[in-house]
């Protein structure tokens, strides 16, 4: 079995409101899931070798490994979609669609906006529905908890404190949420679009 390794090409820097030592800090916990996958990784192999598996142990790391590789994962899309300067006119089928849905660009945006002010950690999460073609906005507490199965995730917004805390505290998260928006790599989203429309598997890297 492979080891993860850190993603650096996919570390924002430079960033249009928010700075790098916001970036920084939340790299930090990103890397801890990369090493943490690993290590549940072995130690899972470990113990189906030794036929461990009915153990109390053996469950505990398995639902902790969901876990940690998905908050590897949604950290991985999170961080690969922010870049200063970009239009979302740079994302003409994405745009199309959510105009299509909700109205406007903007409709679709306070929709997600709204469902990542919901009380609580977690992660707002514009999927991409390839059995009716829509797009869904959803709330998703713990990183494994709340994922709908066969959903293509399209634009990822992490709303956990640690997200945002170095620059805007624990009550910031409404400033953070518009500095993030500035700062969307909407060329990235237009492919995840084009990706999931054709029923292909976006690529995080």
């Amino acid at each position: 079995m492979s080891e993860y390794t850190v993603r650096e090409e996919l570390k924002p820097s430079g960033l249009d409101g928010i700075s790098d030592a916001q970036i920084n800090d939340h790299w930090g916990l990103y890397t801890g899931y990369v090493n943490q996958s690993n290590a549940l990784h072995k130690e899972l192999e470990e113990m189906r070798a030794a036929g461990k598996t009915a153990s109390l142990t053996y469950a505990d790391r398995r639902r902790r490994f969901g876990f940690e590789y998905n908050g590897m994962v949604l950290h991985e899309y999170y961080f690969a979609q922010m870049k200063p300067g970009v239009s979302l006119d740079q994302a003409p089928g994405f745009k199309a669609a959510v105009t299509e849905q909700f109205g406007s660009p903007e409709a679709w945006h306070e929709d997600l906006v709204a469902a990542a002010k919901s009380r609580g950690i977690g992660w707002a999460i514009a999927y991409y529905d390839g059995t009716t073609g829509q797009i869904n906005n959803h709330f998703i507490q713990f990183h494994e908890n709340g994922n709908v199965g066969g959903f293509a995730p399209l634009v990822i917004v992490d709303v956990w404190e640690h997200a945002y805390m170095v620059d805007w505290k624990a009550m910031g998260r409404g400033d953070y949420l518009a500095a993030l928006h500035k700062n969307m790599n909407w060329s990235i989203i237009e492919a995840r679009f084009q990706a999931a429309k054709s029923g292909q598997i976006f690529k995080r890297f």
